[in-house]
């Protein structure tokens, strides 16, 4: 049994970000999967690392329990909106409290190369847009997604990373906002 841990990156609980989060879980759920479902604006902490890595800042109880989640989990999935060609602050904000050293990654010392702490996970990146895929891609060359798939989880030792985006978001019509919840009941029921 595969254990699932769904990480929604959205501040508001009313958006499609929402409703992909709980459909995704559903999908996994059906298959049998150990799955759990975190939406950030519902965790009580600070998204500001108030001295870098200079000076430790004491973790909230509900970072130290996603921690504790990251860890036991075999695959994460990540659903957020591409705002400003990247993720909401609230989401960098959790990835930069969460994603530390000694937990994420571990610099080694008197040297370049790091350890990677998180190996043996895989990641899914459920991602809205309103900018088209396309454009997206060829003329931004898809900075949100690099950030995320290499800066951060590939960093840490997460691999594979596989990306699903959907664009636009505001124009999408219901019939195929019901065709993108199919699309990611299904990866949730293959649990990938």
């Amino acid at each position: 049994m595969k254990n699932i841990l769904i990480i929604n990156g959205h501040p508001n609980k009313e958006s499609f970000c929402f409703e992909l989060a709980k459909q995704y879980k559903a999908g996994a759920d059906a298959s049998g999967g150990d799955c759990k479902l975190i939406n950030l604006i519902d965790l009580d902490f600070s998204p500001v690392l108030k001295y870098g890595y200079r000076k430790r800042t004491e973790l909230e109880p509900d970072l130290v329990n996603i921690q504790k989640l990251i860890k036991a989990a075999d695959h994460l999935v990540f659903v957020y909106p591409n705002w400003w060609g990247s993720q909401p602050a609230l989401l960098k904000g959790f990835i930069d409290r969460v994603f530390l050293p000694n937990f994420a990654f571990s610099y080694r010392d008197n040297s370049l190369l790091w350890d990677k702490l998180l190996t043996g996970k895989s990641a899914r990146l459920i991602v809205t847009m309103d900018t088209p895929t396309w454009y997206y891609k060829l003329i931004y060359k898809s900075p949100g997604h690099n950030a995320m798939k290499k800066g951060v989880l590939g960093f840490c030792g997460v691999k594979p990373v596989k990306i699903t985006s959907f664009s636009p978001v505001k124009s999408a019509i219901r019939t195929k906002r019901q065709l993108w919840l199919k699309q990611v009941e299904q990866l949730g029921e293959a649990m990938k």
